[in-house]
């Protein structure tokens, strides 16, 4: 009764899913808001089912049935069991669903199935690794505050820091820190306020700020240096040897990557796939495992 695969990458910036027929014939994509468990499985919820309603109807088809779906779906904070098992607890339908952490879809988008490394930087950040002998090790993913080192929310919040720095004097003034007096305010009150209020997705937009200012404010850059660091770091953990090919996903590792060393950028792969595609992968191998 399945007529239709669906692939879903869930994080903390947005849902993406790839909807597929029963061959795996792409037949579309849609969008949605943020589907990382931590945000709220409700949440979660609400917007995997309205980007698969975005996907059907930009194609001019309506949604069908649940029953006649399975998804594979890569979602942030999965290692939360209570969180996990009320995810499928609430499922609304669905034929089938195979439900893994997005690092590890990100790993199947990025090398197929076969051994290789992974490092994801976006909102978070987390690395995932899959050797030849079919054991697979997970590094960083921690969560914010704590951990997501090198990530879109651990730049904005050490920007934030130092833009709160600079209002007391124990920093000097620059461009990044002015702005972020503009955009979240001036005064102490102002940024209290904004921290109080705020969470990773807001950090994580002031990252952009961090990458603006690079060129022209030392703190900036240095900041990125680190982040750098991090993910050579993770790559690093996943695989000591630096023998498998490594895979670097997520909007804020892309752009940290001419920044990595030399040697980790001559291992790096390009991958035309995303964790969405992965997501699809999963789904397939569930239906269809193999002997």
């Amino acid at each position: 009764m399945i007529a239709y695969l669906i692939g879903v990458d869930g994080g903390g910036t947005g849902t993406r899913v790839r909807i597929a027929d029963r061959s795996g014939t792409l037949l579309a994509q849609g969008s949605a808001g943020p589907s990382a468990l931590g945000q709220g499985v409700e949440a979660a919820w609400e917007h995997i089912l309205s980007a698969i309603q975005a996907a059907f109807h930009s194609v001019g088809q309506s949604t069908p049935s649940w029953s006649e779906c399975a998804m594979g779906a890569g979602l942030s904070g999965i290692s939360n069991l209570p969180r996990r098992d009320r995810f499928l607890v609430m499922n609304p339908g669905f034929a089938r669903i195979a439900l893994e952490s997005d690092a590890y879809t990100a790993l199947l988008a990025a090398h197929g199935g076969r051994p290789g490394a992974m490092v994801a930087s976006g909102t978070g950040s987390v690395g995932e690794v899959l050797y030849a002998n079919g054991v697979r090790k997970q590094v960083g993913g921690w969560g914010f505050p704590v951990g997501d080192e090198g990530s879109g929310a651990w730049l904005g919040l050490r920007a934030m820091a130092h833009a709160q720095a600079a209002i007391d004097g124990r920093a000097s003034p620059g461009p990044l820190a002015a702005r972020i007096h503009d955009q979240c305010g001036c005064r102490r009150e102002d940024l209290q306020q904004w921290c109080t209020r705020s969470a990773q997705f807001e950090y994580a937009q002031l990252a952009q700020l961090v990458f603006a200012c690079a060129d022209n404010d030392p703190f900036a850059d240095a900041l990125l240096a680190r982040a750098a660091q991090a993910i050579e770091d993770m790559a690093l953990a996943l695989d000591p040897s630096a023998s498998l090919p490594l895979a670097i996903f997520g909007s804020v590792g892309r752009v940290l990557l001419p920044r990595l060393t030399s040697a980790t950028q001559s291992r790096c792969v390009e991958s035309e796939r995303d964790a969405a595609h992965g997501a699809l992968t999963l789904i397939q191998h569930s239906l269809n495992p193999s002997p």
